[in-house]
């Protein structure tokens, strides 16, 4: 468990910060690029939070929780025969996200046109974090291709991604709707 007594250290005022292995890297290091955007995706999914109740907040609790290990996942470099076990995202995580998606997608109609990231409170908040997981997946996808990574990291945000755009569909269900994409409705 992790204990903080000081919250300052000084020990990144020269641009470099301390990875899970303890080496030091730039903070403009793709692995922090990486995990700092996984960062923003929770801090936005608290944002979300606030317009959820009953099981979504509690899955969107247990997402701010996997994004945790996501994050130690990437802030520790893969290598072999490490000093200590490192936490490391499992495909589990990503079967429950499957299951979630089937589950929820269950409910809605069928597309027929591209949705529109908007709609009540919670879609719309819903939206915004998924394009930030969205984002979050391209920089580890980045750093994925110049460093060894695990790849269960990218399947997880990949279906994160997936996940919130039905739970913002689902969110517009209750709501009235999807908004829809007219295209070129003002040509």
């Amino acid at each position: 468990m992790v204990k903080l007594t000081k919250i300052y250290t000084r020990t990144g005022d020269s641009g470099l910060t301390a990875l899970g292995d303890g080496s030091r890297v730039a903070k403009t290091d793709a692995r922090v690029t990486a995990y700092g955007t996984v960062d923003e995706l929770n801090a936005l999914l608290g944002i979300c939070r606030l317009h959820a109740g009953g099981e979504l907040d509690q899955a969107l609790a247990r997402i701010q929780n996997d994004l945790f290990d996501v994050g130690a996942d990437l802030c520790t470099p893969e290598q072999d025969d490490p000093p200590f076990e490192p936490l490391r995202v499992v495909s589990s995580q990503v079967e429950w996200l499957e299951a979630q998606i089937d589950t929820v997608n269950a409910g809605l109609e069928t597309l027929r046109s591209f949705v529109l990231p908007a709609g009540s409170p919670a879609a719309a908040h819903l939206h915004h974090a998924r394009t930030v997981a969205r984002r979050a997946e391209r920089d580890t996808a980045a750093l994925a291709a110049h460093t060894p990574i695990n790849e269960d990291v990218l399947r997880y945000l990949n279906r994160l991604s997936d996940y919130l755009f039905v739970l913002a569909r689902d969110a517009n269900r209750e709501a009235g709707g999807d908004v829809l994409w007219q295209p070129g409705e003002h040509r």
